[in-house]
Formats: structure tokens, C-alpha cells, sequence
């Protein structure tokens, strides 16, 4: 009722309109108008309105930035304000559709029903009112189910390069996930690859399950910005019913870009790489709004794509520092065939101590030994300087190479059981 209430009071007031100033770069200014900032304004151009957004307050002149192109805005074109923020649809009838930074369907399906229209704004859970993580969710991959353990509630990140598997790697975990519901954010993907990620990698098992907003990279930076808060609206719509959510989102650094040309356009300076402060205010304010709370949990997922490989590239490490753990993928690993490519040992969950325990945690400290030992001896073995004995530890690991890879290899197609990969752990640990 107090949605209605608003919407007819909003219907109501009489329409004041303001005017174009300024076009530059990928913003307008607009004069004459008393908006907000986070308000939607209705922009008349020469080929029908133009939604966009108030970003910044100069004066009396408002900067604005677009949800679509301002091709056809002309000097002194006619804006008028919506009266509030942009508003994105949240309920049940999204289950199994693909819709795009504003929730509108982009899968040639019909139109949405059983759902409200609610603004993508959100607050985390007060800290005192979060359930602790105290069980493990399973994500249907042995290497991070095992010696990287995730629970419910907990955020992690995916560290990686480009082109080293991010994308299949959420994609298996959406698919073997124990969650009943997923959320998935494609933000500054390609625009090929959203449809044969949909339909290949994640398949109608997994759509089944899911809400996929995508924002391709070649959509205006606030459109890109809105499919992460739109996604996590969504997710938290649907932990407020009761629900176990995981959110996967590919990625946050696309995120972090997005927000940086915002912030530049709004006129923020440029500080570490280029990147204005609001860039590295927004990360904890929108990661912080997954986990858990008195009704249900949402664990996130966040992809993070490091700049030439460089894991302490500023939105890597502040994004590190935020997440209860992070697993990080290995270009050497990609390219030698091993896949999911896992650097088990540069790989940490915060919360493994409250989710396993005590032979679980020597099975996994076992094998965690002999990959060091593995790795701190592989200059020596290849060039043959290596003499066998003069390290048991180094030995063993060597001797049960092959069955190490074995269980830390996975198909893509094949999704583990979580209480299968622990017997498999168990009796691995059993034979080193």
C-alpha cells in the first residue's frame, strides 16, 4: 500500500521540466530542475526520452548519465524528472530468465510476472544481527569444497587473469551448487559470449535455478555499474524470503571500472591508477550487502580480473581485504591442460576452522605439505639436480604426484558430490 501511495502522490505533482546545458564526453548537465542525486531524469531527444541518472550536483546544474546512447540530445532539449531512483524488478518470476542491468527480460521470453518494482539500493545487515558461518556450502568442485571450503554466507573471490577460466568456473559451480536459488551478474562481458554462456557453459540445469542479469561491455558505464546492484537487490530479495542465495558476479573489477568513468564524469579526481576515491568506497558497500542474516544467507561469489596478472593491483588488494577468502587461478595451470587451475596454496577460506573439523583438517594440512614440498623442489627436478632420499617429504610428494592431480583435476562436466569429495580427500591423505 505504501508503494501505491507513493507511486500516486508522484503521478500527482505537477511536471517541472529543466533543460540541457552540456554535452560532454558521455554526460549531460541539466539546469533548472531540484534533483537528487541517485534521482532519474526522462531526457527528450531527437529519437524519443532517454532515461539517465543524476550523478553529481554543480551549482545549480545537475551532471547526468545515461542508460543508453545520447545520440540525438540536443542544447536545450527538455528534462523532466521521475520523481525517484530507477527501480528493478525482485520476486519468484525471475527464476530461469535473462534480463539486463534494469531487469528488463532480454530472453525473447514473456513479459515478467510475479514481480514488484523496488529501488536497487540496499543496506547491509547490521553486523550484531548476522548469524555466524557455521556450515559449509557445497560448490561442486573437490579443490575448493575440500581445501578452499566455502559456507554459507561467506563472499570469496576468484582471482585470475584473463582468458584463465573464471567464467566455466562459475558457471560448474552454479550447476553443483547446494543453494537452491542462484543470482548471476555478468557485468562488461562480450556480447558473444553471454548467449553461449548461457546456454552451454551454464545449460537449462542451471538456468533453471538462476537470475542472470548481464550488461555488456559496450553499454554505457551507469548501465554496467546498475547490473551489480541490480543482481544483488535481486539476491537479497530472495534471502529475505528464507532462502540460501549463492550471487555470483564476473566480475567486480568491471564493476570497479564502470564506477571509475562515472566518478571521472562526475568530476572526482583521478588517484591510485586512475581510479577517483568513490571507487573504492563503493566495493565494501556493495560486497557488504551479501552474507548472512536472522532469515536466510547470500554467498557471494566475486570474480576479480587482475591486471596483467598482478594480484596486488589496487582493486585485487582492496577487494581481498573485504572478502572472507579468495581463491586464485594460475595462468601456468591454464596452459598445461590442468583444469580447474587452482593455486590450491596462494588459495585461503577465512571460515575453514568453523566449517570442518579436526580429520578433515589434517587431511587437507597432509596434502597441502607435499604441494609445497612439490613446489618449492620443482626448479631442482627439472633441470635433474634432485637427488631421491634427500628429502622424505619431497619424495612422497613426487610418488603421489599423479594421484594429487588426479583429485585436484576436474572436468567441466563433472560435477562432485561434497561428502563424496571428502571421502575422496580422506582416503587420498590415507595413502600418502
Amino acid at each position: 500500500m505504501t508503494a501505491v501511495l507513493h507511486d500516486i502522490l508522484r503521478a500527482a505533482r505537477p511536471r517541472v521540466t529543466g533543460r540541457v546545458t552540456r554535452a560532454l564526453g558521455v554526460g549531460i548537465e541539466v539546469s533548472g530542475l531540484d534533483v537528487a542525486v541517485g534521482e532519474a531524469v526522462e531526457v527528450m531527444g531527437d529519437q524519443g526520452p532517454i532515461l539517465a541518472e543524476v550523478v553529481a550536483l554543480d551549482g545549480d546544474a545537475a551532471r547526468c548519465l545515461p542508460v543508453s546512447d545520447l545520440r540525438g540530445v540536443r542544447r536545450g532539449a527538455v528534462v523532466a524528472s521521475t520523481g525517484g531512483p530507477l527501480r528493478v524488478p525482485v520476486g519468484a518470476g525471475l527464476i530461469g530468465r535473462v534480463v539486463d542491468a534494469l531487469g528488463r527480460p532480454i530472453d525473447g521470453g514473456p513479459e515478467l510476472t510475479d514481480v514488484t518494482w523496488e529501488t536497487s539500493d540496499g543496506t547491509p545487515p547490521p553486523a550484531m544481527t548476522r548469524d555466524r558461518i557455521d556450515t559449509q556450502l557445497g560448490l561442486g568442485i573437490r579443490a575448493i569444497d575440500t581445501l578452499v571450503p566455502c559456507g554459507r554466507g561467506q563472499r570469496m573471490g576468484i582471482f585470475a587473469g584473463s582468458g584463465v577460466g573464471k567464467s566455466s568456473l562459475l558457471s560448474m559451480m552454479v550447476r553443483g551448487t547446494e543453494a537452491p536459488v542462484c543470482v548471476l551478474a555478468l557485468v562488461g562481458e562480450r556480447g558473444r559470449e553471454v548467449r553461449e554462456f548461457v546456454e552451454h557453459d551454464l545449460g537449462p540445469e542451471g538456468l533453471a535455478r538462476a537470475v542472470v542479469v548481464v550488461a555488456t561491455s559496450d553499454e554505457p558505464a551507469l548501465v554496467r555499474l546498475h547490473a551489480a546492484f541490480t543482481a544483488t537487490r535481486i539476491a537479497e530479495w530472495f534471502r529475505d524470503q528464507g532462502q540460501d542465495v549463492l550471487l555470483c558476479m564476473d566480475s567486480v573489477t568491471r564493476v570497479a571500472m564502470a564506477q571509475r568513468e562515472v566518478g571521472l564524469a562526475a568530476g572526482e579526481p583521478p588517484a591510485t591508477r586512475g581510479y577517483p576515491p568513490s571507487v573504492f568506497g563503493l566495493l565494501p558497500r556493495l560486497l557488504e550487502r551479501a552474507g548472512t542474516s536472522h532469515t536466510g544467507s547470500i554467498t557471494g561469489l566475486y570474480t576479480v580480473l587482475v591486471e596483467g596478472d598482478d594480484m596486488n593491483d589496487p582493486v585485487a588488494d582492496s577487494v581481498r581485504s573485504i572478502l572472507d577468502g579468495h581463491i586464485v587461478l594460475d595462468r601456468r595451470l591454464a596452459t598445461s591442460g590442468h583444469f580447474p587451475c587452482i593455486d590450491v596454496l596462494e588459495s585461503v577460506s577465512r571460515t575453514t576452522r568453523a566449517l570442518t573439523d579436526g580429520p578433515q583438517r589434517a587431511a587437507v594440512s597432509s596434502l597441502r605439505q607435499l604441494l609445497a614440498a612439490r613446489r618449492d623442489a620443482k626448479d631442482l627436478v627439472e633441470i635433474g639436480a634432485y637427488v631421491a632420499g634427500s628429502n622424505p617429504l619431497v619424495d612422497r610428494a613426487l610418488q603421489f604426484s599423479a594421484p594429487i592431480d588426479l583429485f585436484l583435476r576436474q572436468d567441466l562436466d563433472d560435477i562432485a558430490d561434497l561428502g563424496q569429495s571428502w571421502s575422496a580427500l580422506h582416503q587420498l591423505a590415507g595413502a600418502l
